[in-house]
């Protein structure tokens, strides 16, 4: 019996259903790059490239998401590269061929393209005129850089889902307090927003008055009125009393097939994905077909080639869009086991335009908790205990240099009940970072 997810065609959303398969023109990615055009992006760390036998997917970014989107490609036997800082990158471990370069650098992007059919991302940061000129350079760049504009700059999306009657916070440009306080008009707090390069939690600040506004204004160089181009920009928003954070995941080819994922709460702490709960409980049918509507519209109206995820604030009066990713994203993780189809081979899907896979849930519920660092790095040690204790959990390292707070893993636990799938994803999580069930 299928839950949750859907999936529509070029004719619109619904259902897929096994059946006949009528082909038409498609523009998924058919050939194998023979030869190198250009500067070659180096050195090469991992294992030696052996033949492929399909497209090469490179992915700018050495993250946990492209060394997921690795496994994803190994099933599916297509090439896979990573464009990464160091060998000692999460994916730069794990894939053969990975390239070191600097995504902020046109000519290693440019190397790194030459050696792959089609070009994607783990992260929103490339800059946009560098996937410009990559796109007349002739590079297959999915997502595109019109939609990629859209996750890299909050005012740009924010104006754009308000034209397509997107459910939005009130928001507003601000380059000087007074400015602030005029949003404000006395309705404190106020949320100021870094319009690029913020991310979890980060370029976001609650302020509570005129006076922390202010503050943040100057830590920012905008206290003087300066331009907001100038100064990467700030934007206000208002302080949204939401009932809890949902999140909902689609995927679009270019062939214009379209599936949706179930919707999923998130609970996050100081800024951070903590744990998802999937599907969201509780959550009014109506509300979920919504949410997932919106998905699925937003990703056609920006033109978003691979997986979008939307983050939303539920509140008593309905849903509101917070933000965007165009790419894997935490709040997906759960779709390794939780899933017909993981978001990482449905992203690699379409990207190639190859028909997407099931959204559905493989399972009734499911739940993943990030693992954060603590103090003692030696998480392999406390394996014997999570794994003796409940067999059934299932243990994602990233590979990465153990700090205090920041995620370096997470685990999933699949089954029937919700609130005891939670519990038992949150004392894995905290025996892998503390040594003990019970801690944060």
């Amino acid at each position: 019996m299928f839950r949750g997810g859907k999936t529509s065609g070029p004719q619109g959303t619904g259902a897929l259903h096994p059946g006949r398969i009528r082909v038409s023109r498609s523009r998924r990615v058919r050939s194998v790059t023979d030869s190198v055009v250009g500067p070659v992006v180096g050195p090469v760390v991992g294992p030696v490239v052996g033949p492929v036998v399909g497209p090469v997917v490179g992915m700018v970014g050495g993250g946990q998401l492209a060394r997921m989107t690795s496994q994803a490609a190994t099933g599916l036997g297509v090439g896979f590269r990573v464009l990464a800082a160091s060998a000692a990158d999460s994916a730069a471990q794990v894939v053969a061929g990975t390239r070191l370069g600097d995504y902020r650098s046109l000519a290693d992007l440019r190397g790194f393209a030459a050696g792959c059919d089609v070009l994607t991302f783990d992260h929103e940061h490339v800059p946009g005129p560098h996937l410009a000129a990559l796109e007349r350079d002739g590079v297959q760049v999915r997502p595109a850089a019109a939609a990629l504009r859209f996750t890299q700059d909050k005012l740009a999306m924010r104006e754009r889902l308000t034209a397509l009657g997107v459910p939005c916070p009130r928001f507003a440009p601000v380059r000087a307090l007074a400015e602030v306080e005029e949003f404000a008009d006395g309705g404190w707090p106020v949320v100021l927003k870094a319009v690029s390069g913020g991310y979890d939690g980060k370029g976001v600040w609650v302020c509570e008055s005129a006076a922390e506004a202010a503050t943040v204004l100057a830590d920012t160089g905008l206290a003087h009125g300066a331009r907001l181009a100038e100064a990467g920009g700030l934007m206000a928003e208002e302080y949204v009393a939401f009932e809890r954070e949902l999140a909902v995941l689609a995927a679009r080819s270019p062939h214009r097939q379209g599936a949706v994922y179930p919707v999923v709460q998130t609970v996050q702490r100081d800024g951070v994905c903590r744990e998802v709960i999937e599907p969201a409980p509780g959550l009014a049918p109506g509300r979920r077909a919504v949410a997932q509507e919106l998905a699925l519209l937003i990703a056609k109206e920006l033109g978003v080639t691979g997986l979008l995820a939307v983050e939303i604030f539920e509140t008593t009066a309905g849903l509101l869009v917070n933000e965007l990713a165009v790419r894997p994203h935490n709040t997906g993780h759960w779709t390794i086991e939780g899933a017909r189809t993981s978001q990482f081979e449905q992203h690699l899907r379409a990207v190639l335009d190859l028909p997407l896979g099931s959204p559905v849930m493989a399972a009734p519920a499911a739940v993943m908790a990030n693992v954060l660092g603590g103090d003692d790095a030696d998480i392999y040690d406390r394996y014997i205990h999570v794994m003796a204790a409940d067999p059934a959990v299932k243990v994602h390292m990233y590979g990465k240099p153990v700090r205090p707070g920041r995620k370096i893993g997470h685990v999933t636990v699949t089954g029937e009940d919700p609130e005891e799938l939670a519990d038992r994803a949150r004392r894995a999580a905290s025996y892998l970072r503390w040594g003990k069930e019970d801690g944060d």
